[in-house]
């Protein structure tokens, strides 16, 4: 039986559904068509990717710095205490403001060592203060020259930064002066008098 190909072959495999030029030519104009939607595809995923990765070198990062917050936790009072007296205290500090700004602002005072915003721990924003360390004493009251300095637009106020002693604050933040008022009842003024007793006020004298 010859395997050669007759004319009536082909009228039958055309008969029976088999795709002539066009069809195929009308296919590979479809698979180019559907070429580009692949690629678009294919790009946005490698972009999903990049940023996946991004994502986790930042979180990386912050884990880093959640690691290195400790070592400063560590540290007995007394190094606390001397830490302390070389750092400020930054208040009405905007609220976005960054710590190479805030290093900036107070270059010309000494050496810094350390930069920190104080930010709330459950939504990460800013609580308008912050702390400089300095690297000697001796920047500490040069900057409180500072003092109400604008910063981004605000006045500032710059003050030595207290030692937090355990059971007396929770924070480092410096007293209000209603509370330094309260700690002195003896005196007459700021805003307690004491009652007098009624045996030292004669009725029969009544000068005003």
């Amino acid at each position: 039986m010859s395997d050669e190909i007759t004319d009536n072959d082909v009228i039958s495999a055309v008969d029976n559904g088999m795709p002539d030029a066009e069809d195929l030519n009308a296919t590979n104009t479809t698979d180019e068509m559907e070429d580009p939607d692949l690629e678009m595809i294919k790009a946005r995923v490698k972009e999903m990717e990049e940023e996946a990765e991004k994502i986790k070198q930042m979180q990386n990062e912050v884990e880093k710095m959640a690691h290195s917050t400790p070592g400063l936790l560590a540290l007995s009072p007394e190094e606390k205490a001397e830490i302390d007296s070389r750092s400020i205290y930054v208040g009405n500090v905007d609220y976005g403001a960054t710590a190479e700004e805030l290093e900036q602002h107070f270059h010309g005072c000494g050496s810094i060592n350390r930069v920190t915003i104080q930010c709330d721990k459950y939504s990460g924003h800013p609580k308008g203060f912050a702390y400089i360390e300095f690297a000697d004493k001796d920047s500490v009251s040069t900057s409180t020259a500072l003092d109400e300095s604008l910063f981004r637009g605000r006045q500032i106020k710059v003050l030595p930064k207290r030692t937090n002693r355990p059971g007396i604050s929770t924070t480092n933040r410096p007293p209000r002066g209603r509370f330094r008022r309260a700690a002195r009842p003896s005196y007459y003024g700021g805003g307690y008098r004491p009652m007098r007793r009624s045996f030292r006020r004669r009725s029969w004298y009544y000068p005003y």
